[in-house]
């Protein structure tokens, strides 16, 4: 009778305790968001940032920064459409219990039709509304399942108290084998589906709760034990006696419950095994989850550094793309809006072979020396970007294309006349503009093929002599203070796991509480010089995770003020005539936009109006330039910021994109051979 009340009273007390710690960690949190909603009133230049057009600007409401489609209903609803229509249209074509698919016979198809992708589609789709219960069922007791670990709690105690309830049954492996093998493999898919396409990231303010909550769970529990301890002595003896010697008897008997979705404990306990809850799927991760096959090509550069080349094979496509992110970017900006608008999946779905470079420059520091330095690491600049990676990438798709080619179509070489087989095209952003630029005047100069059959430039760098007053101080601050940063700090990155993982975690609150959201946005906005990007919703991405992030070195950011500085597309200051003399021939480096006469194929340059880090001018200098020398350039503007090129789905610059690419056709002979004519005649009147 006294132990009953004694647990009566310790209940309601830790009830008690649990409430009034949670709401006012919620008050707490409210009022942050409050003063800041207040205070993002009065921000002059807001009306610029939470403008309400499509993508993932904040709203004027203040509705926090919006994530891609892909990453908070893990598919996107393109493929949920198709996965309905299939569905309704020949429910039997598709035998997904037993995985395998019906072959067409079709070489290039428009759409993704893997097997992981169709029985994906399956598991998730099917029986949509009833399904929500289970997956409330889900997520409930994997937020239970660290109590196990910090509370010392039996997980059998959770796990027959969830499967309470009339559908329930147990059934014993003696009796029945063949049902529990198959159900534990029918639940393994399903909680490798589960637990690859629910967001389960957190934020900080959800870590706290839960942290809270479990500490209040486990002090009230030592609590409660040790007052049954001095209540009843000899009838908790006795209770632990007979509890560790049924233990042996209980686990020679295994049993599992059977329900709707309910896997073993041991299964179950597999699956969780990102405690901290952040995203960190890759590249890869998307592009396979979305149905698209995928393959990983590593690439060393000649000065040792391994880079990542990621591709989308259509292996007997003679057309291929080449897609190169900018600045604090990876290959991930190009898959990040789904399969409806990505240029990846658009260029793919277009018959295109699709290669997504990565430049130099992980937390990981991959490279061929395990043991080499971060200081020795981060020491490139804009050069190393555009001679050394882009050239290692370029060369290591002309081999794969020109190898599988040559085994797909035995008698293409003949055709071509001993050219190249394929037709290669980049699309390239930001700094990826720059450097792609850099690639082709250098292999001109030294005679040497670019492969490249045309370029299409969304808001290239290279001129910056027109930016904000922040970009000014920043680059004026950079050129006086190299001599003593650049030894002391050779990266801008997050050198460690924990701040890695608090950043993305921020991320994730800033998007649960919209007015602390917007004033981060509208600060960050700022310091770009009032450029309305989605920043916030950029910092939520899965490439900036706790296992590793892109950086810039130093001498990455001294090029760009150097180039700010003159007013001119150059190559990287050394800061002696010396090492200039040695690496360029001059005292001075190289100026790029004199050689643009060089560039010998089509170049498509695109510029956004809202665009405060790039701005129109600086990209129609680069035309102007071109136009000049002769180029084949054409100039286009949209109503873009920076990062809507690449992280929000813009259907106007997507569709612009595409068409320029299908400008070009594989060449057949003859075109083969009057372009070899056209080239031998340009390089002699050039030299």
């Amino acid at each position: 009778m006294m132990q009953q009340f004694v647990d009566s009273v310790l209940a309601v007390t830790k009830e008690s305790v649990k409430t009034f710690t949670y709401e006012s960690l919620n008050n707490i949190v409210r009022l942050i968001n409050g003063l800041s909603a207040i205070l993002l009133t009065f921000l002059p230049g807001k009306s610029n940032i939470l403008e309400g057009i499509h993508g993932w600007e904040l709203r004027p409401t203040f509705r926090g920064p919006r994530f891609p489609r892909w990453m908070e209903n893990g598919v996107s609803s393109f493929n949920q459409l198709i996965h309905e229509l299939s569905v309704d249209s020949d429910t039997s074509s598709i035998d997904y219990s037993s995985g395998e698919e019906d072959n067409d016979g079709s070489i290039s198809p428009s759409s993704p039709a893997s097997q992981s992708s169709r029985v994906s589609r399956s598991s998730i789709f099917s029986n949509h509304d009833r399904g929500w219960t289970g997956w409330v069922r889900y997520i409930f007791l994997w937020i239970l399942v660290p109590a196990k670990f910090l509370l010392g709690i039996p997980f059998r105690i959770l796990h027959s108290s969830y499967n309470r309830g009339p559908k329930a049954s147990v059934i014993n492996e003696r009796n029945h084998p063949s049902k529990l093998r198959s159900f534990k493999k029918m639940q393994t898919l399903k909680d490798h589906i589960v637990h690859r396409t629910t967001d389960k990231r957190r934020g900080v303010i959800e870590d706290l709760h839960l942290a809270i909550e479990i500490s209040i769970e486990a002090i009230f529990d030592i609590v409660r034990k040790a007052a049954h301890f001095l209540l009843s002595p000899s009838k908790t003896f006795r209770a632990l006696v007979r509890c560790y010697s049924h233990r042996g008897v209980e686990d020679s008997v295994p049993t599992a419950t059977l329900g709707d979705n309910d896997p073993t404990p041991t299964e179950r306990s597999t699956t969780f095994h990102q405690s901290l809850n952040t995203d960190a799927r890759t590249c890869q991760d998307v592009i396979t989850e979305l149905g698209y096959p995928y393959e990983a090509v590593h690439v060393i550069t000649s000065d040792g550094y391994v880079i990542l080349l990621e591709r989308i094979p259509r292996r007997d496509s003679r057309k291929a793309v080449f897609l190169q992110h900018g600045v604090f970017d990876s290959s991930m900006g190009w898959v990040s809006n789904g399969v409806v608008g990505s240029p990846a999946f658009a260029a793919f779905d277009q018959g295109y072979d699709v290669f997504l470079g990565n430049f130099r420059g992980l937390v990981s520091r991959e490279h061929v020396d395990k043991n080499i330095s971060s200081r020795q690491y981060w020491r490139y600049s804009i050069n190393e970007h555009g001679m050394e990676d882009i050239p290692a990438m370029i060369e290591k798709i002309n081999q794969v294309k020109t190898s599988e080619l040559k085994l797909s179509q035995p008698g293409l070489e003949e055709e071509i006349g001993g050219d190249q087989p394929y037709k290669l095209c980049a699309i390239c952003h930001s700094l990826g503009g720059a450097a792609i630029l850099m690639y082709v005047i250098t292999q001109r100069i030294q005679e040497k093929p670019h492969r490249l059959s045309r370029l299409v430039l969304l808001s290239p760098a290279g001129f910056h002599d027109e930016s904000s007053l922040v970009f000014t101080a920043v680059e004026r601050l950079l050129l006086l203070l190299a001599p003593l940063l650049r030894p002391l700090v050779p990266g801008f990155y997050i050198p460690t796991r924990f701040f890695r993982m608090l950043l993305n975690k921020l991320a994730r609150d800033f998007h649960n509480y919209p007015a602390v959201g917007g004033l981060v946005q509208t600060l960050m906005s700022y310091g770009v010089g009032g450029d309305s990007s989605n920043w916030v919703g950029v910092l939520g991405l899965p490439h900036y995770n706790m296992n590793d992030m892109p950086g810039v070195s130093f001498q990455v950011a001294l090029h760009l003020a150097q180039m700010k500085r003159a007013g001119k597309f150059r190559m990287f200051d050394y800061g002696s005539a010396s090492v200039n003399m040695e690496m360029y021939g001059s005292p001075e480096p190289l100026d790029l936009g004199e050689y643009y006469g060089l560039i010998d194929i089509p170049v498509d340059l695109v510029a956004g109006h809202k665009d405060k880090v790039i701005p129109p001018s600086m990209v129609r200098k680069h035309y102007k330039l071109m136009k000049d020398s002769g180029v084949n350039v054409s100039y286009n503007e949209f109503e873009y910021a920076h990062l809507d090129f690449t992280f929000s789905h813009r259907e106007e610059v997507l569709a612009y994109v595409m068409s320029r690419l299908l400008l070009v056709e594989p060449a057949s002979k003859q075109q083969s051979s009057q372009k070899a004519g056209k080239l031998k005649k340009r390089e002699r009147t050039s030299y």
